[in-house]
């Protein structure tokens, strides 16, 4: 057993995973907020979006996002204060739910699903030579989100620092992250997910949640 590796419960049911990748999709929402308004994003956080985009074939569920739940902890807060349990940030809030409206759009275009599925199949063979987050690899997956998911009529439009959104690479970071967050999305639709749940069964999430902090 290697010991520098931290040991850690596979999610074990439905709802757990269905936490974990609603997670991911407001981690994605987050720090598409953090970039638009400060240029920064924490790397544990930002790496986890990224690999997950990437990793469309991966060895299991827990893979996905490196296999602890930590390097989804930006999201599994975010998630608590959507829950009703701290106060919720409108903007991130706006964000997540629009992510997942985009992904439901998505799933109803095959043809934008398998063109997406062809240019990360592209990207991953950059990600291999250049490195996950390298800004070419970045700026592709910008790209695909820009010439798939954007020409949807129902759109995300972020806010934040004009000088900032406009700054060398910005547009193609927060881009990739909201293609991560559609892609936590899927996942979550994957795993049972539906918008409904997130009415009626909060109690369920919450107490999930309880387990996975």
């Amino acid at each position: 057993m290697n010991g520098t590796t931290p040991i850690h419960r596979a999610p074990e049911t439905p709802a757990a995973r269905q936490t974990l990748a609603l997670a991911g999709v407001f981690q994605a929402a987050g720090l598409v907020d953090d970039l638009a308004r400060t240029g920064q994003v924490d790397q544990r956080a930002w790496d986890t979006l990224i690999h997950a985009t990437l990793d469309t074939n991966p060895s299991s569920f827990e893979a996905i996002y490196g296999g602890h739940p930590n390097n989804l902890r930006r999201g599994l807060e975010i998630l608590e204060s959507v829950l009703g349990r701290r106060q919720a940030n409108p903007v991130v809030m706006r964000y997540g739910f629009s992510l997942l409206m985009l992904m439901s759009k998505l799933r109803g275009s095959d043809d934008m699903m398998d063109e997406l599925g062809r240019r990360l199949t592209r990207i991953q063979g950059q990600a291999e030579h250049f490195g996950e987050t390298h800004e070419n690899v970045i700026a592709s997956l910008g790209e695909a989100y820009q010439e798939t998911l954007s020409t949807f009529k129902t759109r995300i439009v972020v806010q934040g620092d004009p000088s900032l959104l406009q700054s060398r690479m910005m547009p193609e970071r927060v881009r990739a992250c909201l293609l991560a967050g559609i892609r936590f999305a899927l996942l979550w639709h994957q795993q049972g997910g539906r918008r409904w749940k997130l009415v009626f069964q909060r109690g369920t999430l919450k107490k999930t949640l309880d387990t996975l902090n």
